[in-house]
């Protein structure tokens, strides 16, 4: 099990979020989600400008194993994609937390963040769901 940063909060289904400041978050997939799918080949991010809704799938990775849909963790509009991704989507398996970011979006409801689970409760989720 990697170190979980203390400074993030997720989503049940592995989305992490860094409060950057200035009502802005960076978004990407947890270690564990990374791990479980396996090698990513194709990332499909959503556009600078979109808007997306807290709890609506957003963005897609893809693994030799399945694809699976990244959900966005709060809502509002996306003001920044990862574009590396594109043609490295193996960079999430490799930093998830770090160059793996997929995405940043200005927040339209920054309560949601309250929301979501601190970093103890997503340790304690992955624990109970790898048993």
């Amino acid at each position: 099990m990697s170190d979980i940063p203390g400074d993030l909060k997720f989503l049940k289904s592995h989305e992490w979020v860094r409060v950057e400041g200035d009502g802005k978050v960076t978004v990407g997939i947890s270690d564990h989600a990374q791990s479980l799918l396996g090698d990513l080949v194709y990332v499909e991010l959503p556009n600078v400008g979109d808007t997306v809704e807290a709890g609506n799938a957003c963005a897609v990775v893809e693994s030799v194993k399945a694809a699976s849909d990244v959900y966005a963790p709060v809502s509002g509009k996306v003001v920044e994609v990862n574009a590396a991704l594109v043609d490295k989507p193996e960079t999430i398996n490799e930093d998830p937390y770090g160059d793996g970011w997929m995405f940043v979006l200005e927040m339209s409801d920054p309560d949601q963040l309250g929301e979501l689970l601190g970093p103890d409760d997503y340790a304690e989720l992955v624990e109970s769901e790898s048993h």
